[in-house]
């Protein structure tokens, strides 16, 4: 007789967002002339709790999102149901197209995803330039049920479909100099309006930048990501393809990459580059350490409760991966490598 023991990171039914929650809900403040803006509201807004409805929430165009094949079900897809896609694909963080959770939904569906090229360079014997639908066509991807942690103290569960990052690092074969992999969002302020104004784009210098220590690259359990809920991504989650870390507050995982680059030393990393006080370079998911403005030690799952349910849950430390990844990390003050 087989007996599978599950990892301390696979999810239990109880912690996952149920998916029937968001299948009576329609009626959003339509006709009040919120509208998907509303999604923007803060973290523990109540304002919207009188004005739920009974049916689901309008469901989110693809936008001609294309169905991807994938791996079997593995240690990192137990048989749960993971939050509503409805909402994990309009309640959404990418400064690129504005500050409010909707305005990625709103704004991102003009962006041109295809032809799509990614350069990999730096400390490297064979650098390439991948393009990104080809390569995706001879991949094995993998369908992962990761938890997804924001540094603002909210949560879901996505199912994303991507290959290890390791495998891409690997094929250009790193050089002995090769200690950090950085990565580099698409700069097109005519596609992206953040990006054509500091008022919109919340004050950061584009493009978006973001990096990893090697050993953190090269864990099994860090993806590039192509895909969510069985179809390639859509524009407001990062299309064509994406960076999840899912130990790592969610703003670790950079959308729409066109570089990645193995270098000697520690690259810069956006949010660390705008407030370092705030967010540390390494930005592991940490319930012992408070973000200054908040603290760090329960989380909001979104969909529980409701769109804007105020359930809360404990945060794990690493979000729930601490038993594969708090090796990487033995011997670090975690409080100063925050």
């Amino acid at each position: 007789m087989l007996i599978r023991v599950r990892k301390k990171s696979e999810l239990k039914e109880h912690q996952v967002t149920p998916e029937a929650i968001y299948k009576q809900r329609r009626r959003i403040v339509q006709g009040l002339g919120l509208g998907a803006a509303a999604l923007s509201l803060p973290a523990g807004a109540n304002v919207l709790s009188n004005l739920l409805g009974k049916d689901e929430p309008a469901a989110v165009s693809d936008f001609g999102r294309k169905p991807l094949v994938f791996s079997q079900p593995d240690a990192y897809q137990p048989a749960l149901t993971p939050t509503a896609e409805q909402v994990a694909t309009s309640y959404n963080n990418f400064f690129e197209f504005g500050t409010d959770k909707s305005d990625p939904v709103r704004f991102a569906q003009g962006l041109k995803t295809e032809p799509w090229t990614i350069e990999i360079d730096g400390e490297v014997e064979k650098p390439q330039t991948i393009d990104v639908w080809a390569w995706m066509e001879k991949q094995q991807l993998e369908e992962r049920i990761y938890r997804h942690r924001c540094v603002e103290a909210w949560s879901m569960v996505i199912p994303w479909l991507g290959v290890p990052l390791a495998s891409i690092i690997k094929a250009a074969n790193p050089t002995s100099k090769a200690k950090y992999v950085a990565f580099e969002t698409l700069y097109d302020p005519e596609q992206m309006r953040g990006q054509a104004s500091r008022y919109v784009g919340g004050g950061i210098d584009y493009p978006y930048v973001e990096g990893l220590r090697m050993d953190e690259a090269m864990h099994p359990l860090s993806m590039l990501v192509v895909g969510m809920y069985g179809k390639t991504l859509p524009n407001q989650n990062g299309a064509p393809v994406r960076l999840v870390v899912p130990w790592k507050y969610g703003f670790k995982g950079i959308k729409s990459i066109v570089r990645i680059s193995l270098t000697e030393h520690e690259p810069p990393s956006t949010w660390n580059k705008l407030a370092s006080y705030e967010y540390g370079f390494y930005a592991n998911v940490n319930p012992n350490v408070d973000h200054p403005r908040w603290s760090q030690a329960s989380e909001r799952a979104i969909g529980a409760g409701g769109l804007f349910g105020s359930e809360r849950k404990p945060t794990l430390m690493f979000n729930g991966y601490e038993e594969e990844v708090a090796s990487l990390y033995a011997g670090m003050d975690l409080r100063k490598f925050y």
